[in-house]
C-alpha cells in the first residue's frame, strides 16, 4: 500500500474521523445529509383504509399514491390519534395519546361557535414548535387546523407555525367551498364568483397554496403540514372531468339535505344535498390523488424530492354522512367498524412514506405504529434531543430506513373516546386488541393475528389477558376534568 496520501497528519486525522462517521451511520441505518431535510406531511379527512388501490381499493382510481406507496414504505398497522377529527389531529401535533392529551374528543367550549374546539395550551408542544424553534424550520399550516381558533393559545402562530391558511374552526371545514379563511389568524375572503356564488373548493386553494410555499425561495429546510378536508362529507365537489367519469358509473340514491338520505336522517341539516354521493365520494378521492401529484411534481421542479420526507395518512376512518357510503366501496377492507368505533376501521389507517434516495421502494411495513410516534420520528431525523418532552411515541425511523431489526416496538397502544352515554377503551398489544364500551362493562377481546375483522370475541377462553388489558385500562390514563371515565 502506498502511504504517500497520508504524509500530513491533520489530513490523517480528519480522514480518520470521517470514517468513524460513516461508520456510525452505517450501524444506525440513518443517512448522513448535509442538511436536514424539507418534511411534507399530507393529512386527509375520513379516509378509509381501505380508499386507495394500494390497500385493496378496486373501484376507486388513485395511481398516483398507489405510485408513490411503490416507491417508498407502505404500513400496514399504523393507528390514528383517534376516531374522529380533533383529538386525532392534537394526537399527531403533540406526540400524545388520548389517555394523556388534553384533547381526547370533539368538544364545545361555549366559547366559539360549533366547532370552535378545545384549544391546546401553551404547554402542549407541538411538532412546529420543536421544528421552528429547536431546529430553526420554516414551518406551514394549509388546510384545516381544528386545534384554536384565532386569538387563542392553540391558534397556529402560537403552536410554532410561521405561515397558515385555512380553516380555523373545524366544523367550518364540512363546507368544501368557503366565503372566507384565516391566513395567519386574519379572517380573508375567498372570492365569489359573478353571481355572488361560491366558486373555489377548498382543496384546489390549499393545494394551490402549498405548491406556492414549496416554490419560494429557501434559506432553511421547511415544514410543511398540508390537511386535505376531503373526503369529508359534505358531498360536493367541482363538476369537472373527474366527476363526469364517476357520475353515471354507480346506482346512486340522492342525499336531501335534512330528509332521507343513503345514511338515513341528516339531522344537523348542516350538508347540502347531492344527486350522485357515490360519484362525488369516488371523485373526492381520486381529486385527492392528483393533489398529491401535484406536491410531489412541485418537490421534482424545485430539485427538492431527494432531500424531501413525504408523509400521507388519514385522520381516522372512514364516514356515512352527507350520503357517503362506505360499505359499497369497501372503504374500510375487512376491517369492523368506522368513524367513531375504537374497533380498527375506525382507528387503523392508511400510512405512506416516501424519500427518493433515502426510503427504499417497494417496501411493506407491518409495525405497529401511530400518530403520537411521529413527532419523535421527526426529531430523530433532524438530530433533536427531546429527552425533555414527555410523549408516548417511539421512533419509527429504524424502519423507514430499512434496518428493522433496531427497530423498538410499543409494549401496547391505548385509546379512549368519549362521545355518547359512555366512554370507551382500546389496547392493541402484538396480536390482541381488547376494547371496553363502558368503563364498568365486560371488555371485548380479539385476535388480530387469525381474526383481523374483530368478528370472534375470545374474551372467555383467555381470561388473564383480558385482566392484564383491564389493568392496563385503569391505570395507563392521566385524569382529565373534561374527559371523565363515564
Amino acid at each position: 500500500m502506498n502511504n504517500s496520501h497520508f504524509s500530513n497528519p491533520l489530513l490523517l486525522i480528519f480522514l480518520l474521523a470521517a470514517a468513524a462517521c460513516c461508520s456510525s451511520c452505517a450501524s444506525t441505518g440513518k443517512k448522513e445529509l448535509q442538511e436536514n431535510p424539507n418534511i411534507v406531511y399530507i393529512l386527509v379527512d375520513d379516509m378509509g383504509y381501505g380508499d386507495l388501490g394500494t390497500y385493496g381499493q378496486e373501484i376507486i382510481e388513485t395511481p398516483h399514491l398507489d405510485k408513490l406507496a411503490a416507491e417508498g414504505i407502505k404500513f400496514t398497522q399504523h393507528y390514528a390519534g383517534s376516531t374522529v377529527c380533533a383529538p386525532s389531529r392534537a394526537s399527531l401535533m403533540t406526540g400524545r395519546d388520548t389517555g394523556h392529551s388534553r384533547v381526547r374528543g370533539n368538544y364545545e367550549t361555549g366559547k366559539y361557535s360549533f366547532g370552535g374546539e378545545l384549544e391546546l395550551r401553551e404547554e402542549d408542544l407541538t411538532i412546529g414548535e420543536l421544528l421552528q424553534d429547536r431546529a430553526g424550520y420554516r414551518t406551514a399550516v394549509i388546510g384545516k387546523w381544528g386545534m384554536g381558533m384565532n386569538g387563542s393559545s392553540g391558534e397556529p402562530k402560537n403552536k410554532g407555525f410561521s405561515y397558515s391558511y385555512g380553516f380555523l374552526n373545524q366544523a367550518h371545514a364540512h363546507w368544501h367551498y368557503p366565503t372566507y379563511l384565516f391566513r395567519n389568524g386574519e379572517k380573508v375572503k375567498v372570492a365569489e364568483n359573478q353571481n355572488g356564488k361560491r366558486e373555489y373548493f377548498s382543496n384546489d386553494i390549499f393545494t394551490d397554496d402549498a405548491v406556492e410555499f414549496i416554490k419560494e425561495p429557501k434559506k432553511k429546510p421547511f415544514f410543511l403540514y398540508l390537511a386535505l378536508t376531503t373526503p369529508h362529507a359534505e358531498m360536493l365537489v367541482p363538476e369537472d372531468s373527474i366527476f363526469e367519469n364517476y357520475k353515471g358509473k354507480f346506482e346512486e340514491v340522492p342525499f336531501v339535505r335534512g330528509k332521507q338520505g343513503s345514511d338515513g336522517i341528516d339531522s344537523l341539516g348542516v350538508y347540502h344535498s347531492q344527486a350522485y354521493p357515490k360519484a362525488a365520494y369516488a371523485s373526492m378521492i381520486t381529486r385527492i390523488d392528483n393533489d398529491v401529484n401535484r406536491i410531489i411534481q412541485a418537490l421534482k421542479d424545485g430539485g427538492l424530492d431527494t432531500n424531501t420526507l413525504v408523509m400521507f395518512s388519514s385522520d381516522n376512518g372512514s364516514h356515512s354522512e352527507g350520503g357517503a357510503n362506505p360499505e359499497y366501496f369497501d372503504s374500510n377492507g375487512l376491517l369492523r367498524g368506522a368513524k367513531r368505533d375504537l374497533y380498527e376501521g375506525g382507528i387503523r389507517v392508511p400510512f405512506i412514506a416516501w424519500w427518493p434516495g433515502t426510503i427504499k421502494p417497494r417496501q411493506v411495513s407491518d409495525h405497529i405504529s401511530s400518530f403520537w410516534d411521529v413527532m419523535i420520528t421527526l426529531a430523530e431525523l433532524v438530530d433533536l434531543n427531546i429527552e425533555d418532552v414527555e410523549t408516548e411515541g417511539i421512533s419509527f425511523v429504524p424502519t423507514l430506513m430499512g434496518n428493522t431489526l433496531k427497530q423498538e416496538k410499543h409494549d401496547y397502544l391505548y385509546w379512549e373516546f368519549h362521545e355518547g352515554k359512555h366512554s370507551h377503551q382500546a389496547i392493541r398489544e402484538e396480536r390482541w386488541k381488547a376494547i371496553r364500551k363502558n368503563p364498568l362493562g365486560n371488555i371485548e377481546l380479539y385476535d388480530l393475528k387469525t381474526d383481523l375483522s374483530e368478528e370472534s370475541d375470545v374474551a372467555r377462553n383467555f381470561p388473564e389477558i383480558v385482566e392484564q388489558m383491564k389493568r392496563k385500562m385503569d391505570t395507563t390514563r392521566t385524569e382529565n376534568p373534561y374527559w371523565p371515565l363515564k
